[in-house]
């Protein structure tokens, strides 16, 4: 691994006068002497974070290579950053850049390596979206936290803080020094398909808390933290991936309750904020997204909000973004909104001309782009990218998946789980009579790079807890066939755990004949809460908000009465017969003492 000595002599000397540090500003003739000196071309690659496929930077696998190639135009990210000058490069595990946390180190000093050796060659901020609960890119043995409507369950600032610590030291060990989190979304519209249970709740100043505490705690860690997604995405209908949603709050209501989270992320002193591909008309009426609102970015962000800070875009491969304009003028159109960073276009090379074109025709001043790229180095100075660009696998083994970060993660997750039916106190079960169980449920592709799949998981932790239980998976569809399955399984077990998700009318049918069996029957929640509104018959229901590991454990010990259930609801469950009234307000959930 290089030496800080190669590392400063690799920047030609560039690099190696900024010895950075203190506050914000405080080396911006520094910076600003670095800008001056960097090419047109270089200026313009600084400003896009983009996706490169493989496990290596010089040396990726024959299949990401082709992908690359069709995707990009080039082999590897060296040859990326060497064609490009890109500023970012963001890991995916789909992109096949997260298989373990020492080969992660490995990618990210690859990385670092092919851009400090170009001419004037400035260190890469790499990022992630690193949420926790189901939005994860680096899985086990990496520590995994309960998601984020857990920690609102939860409701301590100071886990959400602790959150934040262990898991930007992990993410700093590895070469991550951006991750896309948290999300200040506050979600008050159940049928959300995108944010849900990613958001930390319902009420703005809970939200709000939680935010700034989580900010602390990565920033603190040496990682930018990034609030998402800029308006406000939680009161939509549309998933912005595949449409263009329109929110319809007015102004006041967004002052109110989508601005709030945001700003107590600008007070927190965040690094970053990501922007919403969403249509905003009592933000702007022009119709435009918000990623590409010169009166939502420059005239509201920075204006009202004051806010210097990077600004990136969601993903510009989104249909949200793409559907009014093309994919050349989205770059230029977010340039000019008020946008610092270009997150993963859909086409690398179609975006860097567009912009090189816009500036060589004098549509972008140059002086514009200088504007954010001299955010993007302050940045980078900031999380100490040129004094210490590379990690080491040393730094890796003592810091990643150690039992000390496991044990917080586990601690926290036991403050989440939230009971919200216990007829006749049917939980915690006694092993000596409900020994015999039977997990049944949906089973969607474990999240994050944990074990999964969820029945597997539970029943594996019960068992562990001096339980017999046995796994039958019946997904998110069950079929006729295999609801009759589970139900002729049911007779030979004491007791039923069912997992629930996003519930569809056959997994209420599965629920439904189950209890009709006479066996006691546990429903748990694996994703949205709202679920528990389709069971009024089932005698007890558990909300784990999520199906990762880490919270799946944590419901077992409170099934088991091995943890007492201890979250409250952060979002409101409406009644299914009448979505006007509301079944369990925000704060409520029951505990084994009453």
């Amino acid at each position: 691994m290089p030496s800080r000595r190669t590392v400063l002599a690799a920047t030609a000397g560039v690099a190696a006068s900024l010895a950075i540090s203190g506050t914000a500003h405080a080396n911006d003739k520094k910076l600003r002497s670095l800008i001056s000196r960097m090419t047109l071309e270089e200026k313009v690659g600084q400003l896009f974070v983009m996706r490169v496929y493989g496990h290596s930077a010089t040396a990726p696998d024959q299949t990401d290579i082709d992908a690359n190639l069709k995707e990009i135009g080039v082999r590897t990210a060296a040859e990326m950053i060497a064609r490009y000058r890109v500023g970012g490069i963001i890991y995916f595990t789909w992109a096949h850049n997260t298989r373990d946390p020492h080969q992660i180190a490995d990618l990210s000093n690859g990385i670092q390596k092919a851009s400090l050796r170009q001419p004037r060659g400035l260190p890469v901020l790499i990022s992630t979206d690193q949420e926790h609960g189901i939005v994860c890119r680096v899985g086990e043995p990496a520590t995994l936290f309960p998601g984020a409507m857990a920690i609102g369950a939860g409701g301590s600032r100071k886990d959400a803080r602790t959150l934040g610590r262990i898991a930007g030291q992990e993410l700093r060990a590895i070469g991550i020094r951006q991750n896309y989190s948290p999300v200040a979304d506050v979600n008050v519209n159940p049928a959300n398909p995108v944010i849900g249970v990613r958001s930390l709740g319902s009420e703005a100043g809970a939200v709000a808390g939680l935010v700034a505490a989580e900010v602390a705690g990565y920033q603190g860690a040496g990682v930018a933290a990034t609030a998402k997604h800029f308006p406000g995405h939680g009161d939509t209908a549309v998933d912005s991936h595949y449409g263009f949603p329109v929110i319809t709050h007015s102004r006041e209501l967004w002052e109110q309750l989508d601005a709030v989270p945001f700003r107590s992320a600008i007070r927190a002193g965040i690094d970053s904020i990501m922007t919403a591909h969403i249509q905003f008309p009592a933000l702007d009426a022009s119709g435009d997204p918000a990623t590409l609102s010169h009166p939502i970015l420059t005239g509201i962000l920075r204006g009202e909000l004051g806010y210097d800070g990077v600004v990136v875009t969601d993903s510009l491969g989104m249909e949200g973004v793409r559907t009014k304009y093309g994919d050349d003028r989205v770059p230029v159109l977010a340039l000019k909104a008020g946008v610092d960073q270009l997150l993963n276009p859909p086409s690398l090379d179609v975006a860097w001309n567009a912009v090189l074109k816009a500036v060589r025709g004098g549509e972008l001043a140059e002086a514009r782009l200088d504007e954010s790229i001299l955010r993007i180095l302050r940045l980078k100075a900031r999380r100490g990218l040129f004094e210490e660009p590379y990690v080491s696998h040393g730094g890796v083994t003592r810091t990643v998946g150690t039992p000390a970060h496991l044990a917080a993660a586990d601690r926290i997750a036991e403050r989440t789980t939230t009971l919200l039916v216990n007829e006749r106190r049917l939980l915690p079960l006694d092993r000596r009579t409900h020994g015999k169980l039977l997990v049944v449920g949906a089973d969607p592709a474990s999240p994050s790079g944990t074990t999964g799949p969820p029945t597997g998981v539970l029943a594996a932790a019960l068992t562990e807890l001096g339980f017999t239980a046995t796994a039958l998976p019946t997904g998110t569809a069950p079929s006729a066939a295999t609801v009759a399955q589970a139900v002729a399984a049911a007779q030979d077990a004491d007791a039923v755990i069912v997992g629930t998700y996003n519930i569809t009318a056959a997994q209420k049918a599965l629920v439904e004949q189950l209890v009709a069996t006479g066996r006691p029957v546990v429903a748990v929640a694996i994703r949205n809460p709202y679920d528990v509104a389709q069971l009024p018959t089932v005698p007890a229901y558990l909300a784990a908000y999520s199906w990762t590991d880490v919270e799946l454990r944590a419901a077992a010990r409170v099934i088991a009465g091995q943890a007492a259930p201890r979250g409250r609801l952060p979002v409101p469950v409406q009644r299914a017969d009448d979505p006007a009234k509301v079944l369990y307000p925000v704060g409520y959930g029951l505990s084994y003492g009453r």
